[in-house]
């Protein structure tokens, strides 16, 4: 054996010698360990990473609950500004044709000033989109349009089941049902 030989020989038998085989099986074993350990400290970051990630969804989300319940409340609570406003003009009206009759002798006049009245009030609220329901005496009952307020013994045969008389208008906004048209019908 050459020189180099037996260098790599007695390297060998100190590496395997009783004494040095704890100190080369932890030096083994204690790179394993370190790596594990850094896919322990990876996965805890990336875990406090979804952590705080989901907390601020949520709390995103709870500000967009809040922020829209607070929109709607206000909605709400001017849906109808633009339609009071509107009737103001009817209500001065009013007043004022209030006020004439106490002191008015020509009855035409005063008939005339109240059916411009109600004529303002009736394009105000057909602007809207508020339209009267069609409901005629000796048409067809329909329980999904019309409230039967009594049921009156029908003049006729013919009238069995019809409508007799129309106590009140039912009416549509925006060709949805808002009231029912109280009616008399015949049985």
């Amino acid at each position: 054996m050459n020189e180099q030989e037996k260098q790599q020989d007695t390297a060998k038998e100190d590496y395997l010698a009783p004494e040095n085989v704890a100190d080369n099986y932890q030096e083994e074993t204690h790179e394993p360990v370190v790596e594990e350990v850094s896919v322990e400290e990876k996965l805890r970051t990336e875990l406090n990473a979804s952590k705080d990630q989901y907390l601020r969804l949520v709390a995103e989300f709870d500000n967009f609950r809040k922020r829209t319940a607070k929109e709607r409340q206000e909605l709400v609570q001017t849906a109808n500004k633009d339609l009071m406003q509107t009737l103001v003009a009817v209500l001065d009206d009013s007043e004022r044709a209030s006020k004439i009759m106490e002191t008015a002798t020509d009855i035409h006049a005063l008939k005339e000033g109240v059916n411009l009245v109600l004529g303002k009030l009736n394009s105000i609220l057909t602007g809207k989109g508020l339209k009267p329901m069609e409901t005629n005496s000796g048409a067809d009952f329909d329980a999904d349009l019309h409230e039967a307020i009594t049921e009156i013994p029908a003049p006729s045969e013919v009238l069995q089941g019809k409508i007799i008389d129309v106590i009140e208008k039912g009416y549509y906004l925006n060709d949805k049902l808002i009231r029912h048209a109280k009616v008399v019908v015949g049985k």
